[in-house]
């Protein structure tokens, strides 16, 4: 069965977003940066709106946006834009950013007894790869080749070390995934890296492993902690869906002018 509801997680707090310097910003791009806010940051319409065209291209009818409860802004926004809308969008709130598996539990009550996606509200995610899990219907991630990531996404090499490796069976299972992982860890040193760009595909069961986590060495509650809890603990399998192109990924000032390009060619209909 078709999934048609996606969780976004929009609750962080852009520490390196406000961090950074980048160059080509305007006046509202420069605030929003200060502040942090990624997932709304201003272009021809912010940020999360092209996103959410591509998930009414995919499918998806319902979005849950995961925000915190200072983010009034973002509310006023979508309440005030709702007319016409593909995607309608409800909101639940993450009262504090205790990391990626306590925004998914915090969806818990607004997402029900049904599949759902779960996406990054600073990825731009490729069309093909939104289609394909939304079409999946089950336990499943997207995964990129790393070379692909480089090659079409604009991410520097030494940065792949920054996301999540997954190690894949022959039959293209998920047997682990190691978030941050060393340079002389196992999956580092494979020549084929596969990496999660945190898109996924839950059944309601990932609620109670979100529950079972315990505070990562970054004192976060962690989503791959919690899938790997299923993987262990409910012997769940998970699909991982090889995707190719682009995924724009807003993290810092730096990436707001590339980005800008990409979305200028893009018409969007939220």
């Amino acid at each position: 069965m078709t999934t048609t509801t996606a969780v976004i997680l929009a609750r962080g707090l852009g520490s390196r977003m406000r961090q950074s310097t980048g160059s080509g910003l305007d006046a509202a791009q420069r605030e929003a940066a200060a502040q942090g806010s990624k997932a709304m940051m201003p272009f021809a319409r912010p940020f999360l709106d092209y996103s959410l065209s591509r998930l009414a291209d995919a499918g998806i009818r319902r979005a849950v946006l995961v925000i915190g409860p200072e983010h009034q802004l973002v509310r006023d926004y979508f309440e005030g834009t709702a007319s016409g809308r593909r995607v309608k969008i409800d909101f639940a709130i993450q009262q504090a950013p205790l990391g990626t598996a306590d925004a998914v539990h915090a969806a818990e009550t607004a997402v029900g007894n049904q599949t759902f996606l779960v996406m990054n509200g600073d990825n731009l995610y490729p069309q093909s790869a939104l289609n394909n899990l939304a079409a999946h219907g089950t336990r499943g991630l997207a995964s990129f080749s790393a070379a692909s990531l480089v090659a079409d996404s604009g991410i520097d090499a030494e940065r792949i070390l920054k996301f999540a490796l997954l190690d894949i069976s022959a039959d293209g299972c998920l047997i682990d995934i190691k978030e941050k992982p060393a340079p002389d860890h196992p999956l580092a040193l494979r020549a084929q890296k596969w990496v999660s760009m945190n898109l996924w595909s839950f059944t309601p069961d990932i609620f109670k492993a979100c529950r079972e986590v315990h505070r990562s060495p970054r004192g976060e509650f962690e989503l791959q902690d919690a899938v790997r809890w299923e993987l262990t603990h409910q012997r769940a399998r998970y699909d991982c869906i090889a995707c190719d192109g682009a995924v724009e990924d807003l993290s810092s000032q730096a990436d707001i002018e590339r980005v800008g390009r990409v979305l200028a060619a893009l018409d969007p209909r939220p």
